[in-house]
Order: C-alpha cells, then structure tokens, then sequence
C-alpha cells in the first residue's frame, strides 16, 4: 500500500494540466494503485494525479466506501440543475471550505486499466467529486469556481497575513 503525499495550494504541478495517457504499461499500473491507496483513507472523496505530483489525466474517487478511477476522463454531461448552496473542500487546500456551484448531475467518460471505454455518472456528491477531479486535471481549483461573496470570503481567508506583491 503507497499513500502520496498531497501536494498543496502553491506547488506548480497543480496549476498544469495533465497529460493524456496513451499507453498503460506497469508505470500507470503503479500511478492507479497509488491513488486508489492514497484515496481510501477517511475524509477522502477522491484524488486527481496531479495531487500526487503526476502530470497525467487519472484520477480516483471514494464515494460512500465505493471506491473507483478512471483514466483520460471528460466530463462529456452536466444537467441544468445547479448544487448551490454547498461547500466543497480540497485536500489541496487543507480545511477550507465555500460555496461552489455545480451541476447536480454529470457524467464522464474515459478509460480503465484495459484501455477499455468507462463511464461513471451520478448526482449529488458524486456528481461534484468528478467534476472537481476533472477540474484538478486541467489544472484548475474549486476556488477557481467562486464567486461574489464566496470568493471575496476566500481570498481573506487564503491571503490574510501575506502580502500582496
């Protein structure tokens, strides 16, 4: 069992976005292995690579004790209806937490280990968790989201006692 350490707000590898993945040899084997193991761990919905310090696109999910990946995802649906009232956290940017609007509903589309077509779609919570992930691959944050109050609220948050160059 190997746990990665997070990378937190700050380090590059963060703001990068990830590379697809176009042979699954034992490195991306190992790369999936890692952020299932780095992911089941308690308070943990899910981990994108880039979290771990790989630039490529997978990532994992532990949604209700059901734990998943998916390689090269896209968000290929989002339903009209809107999650706005919820406040969604980062591993990234440890104990904090605001208002994000999401769709309630998604579905993504990518790969598994056998380079075989995966689907994983649902609502709620899961419905956030992939589009978070997928946002951490194309190198964006939650807090990239916010807006109004929220993200007023989160630059004093983030930013209080450092000063602004």
């Amino acid at each position: 069992m190997t746990v990665r350490k997070i990378r937190i707000l700050g380090d590059p590898v963060l703001r990068t976005p990830c590379e697809k993945i176009t042979k699954i040899d034992d490195n991306v084997k190992q790369l999936i292995q890692d952020l299932i193991d780095t992911t089941n761990m308690e308070g943990r919905a899910g981990v994108a690579a880039n979290q771990i310090g790989a630039g490529l696109a997978a990532f994992s999910l532990n949604i209700n004790g059901e734990i998943d990946y998916i390689i090269n995802p896209k968000i290929t649906k989002l339903s009209k209806e809107l999650q706005t009232d919820i406040e969604e956290g980062c591993l990234s940017i440890p104990e904090k937490w605001f208002i994000t609007v999401r769709a309630e509903r998604a579905r993504c589309e990518g790969i598994d280990l056998d380079g075989k077509k995966k689907v994983i779609e649902g609502d709620g919570l899961l419905a956030r968790a992939l589009q978070h992930e997928c946002d951490h691959l194309d190198g964006f944050l939650y807090i990239d989201r916010l807006k109004g109050t929220e993200k007023r609220k989160m630059r004093t948050e983030l930013f209080k006692n450092k000063p602004l160059n």
